[in-house]
């Protein structure tokens, strides 16, 4: 990249980052595929992850909504921001 062109969050830590988005809506993709959306509450050292208003989905397809969830950080592929 050129100087001054280098991306908000380009070197940042990622439990810096999630600390920064809690209580925002983001995409979190497991290993199996499965991806689940909702509002971030929590995460730990072990990226241990706690959602309310979770919606989940399959193959793209919605099954089912949750009030509250939480997702076991070694099942996770990525964690997103929803936009």
């Amino acid at each position: 990249m050129e100087n001054g062109a280098a991306t908000q969050n380009e070197g940042k830590d990622p439990s810096a980052f999630l600390s920064e988005i809690i209580g925002s809506p983001v995409v979190v993709k497991l290993n199996s595929g499965v991806v689940y959306k909702g509002e971030l509450q929590s995460v730990d050292g072990y990226m241990n992850i706690a959602l309310e208003k979770t919606e989940e989905y399959v193959n793209g397809v919605k099954r089912r909504t949750y009030g509250d969830a939480f997702v076991r950080g070694n099942n996770v592929m990525y964690i997103s921001e929803d936009v």
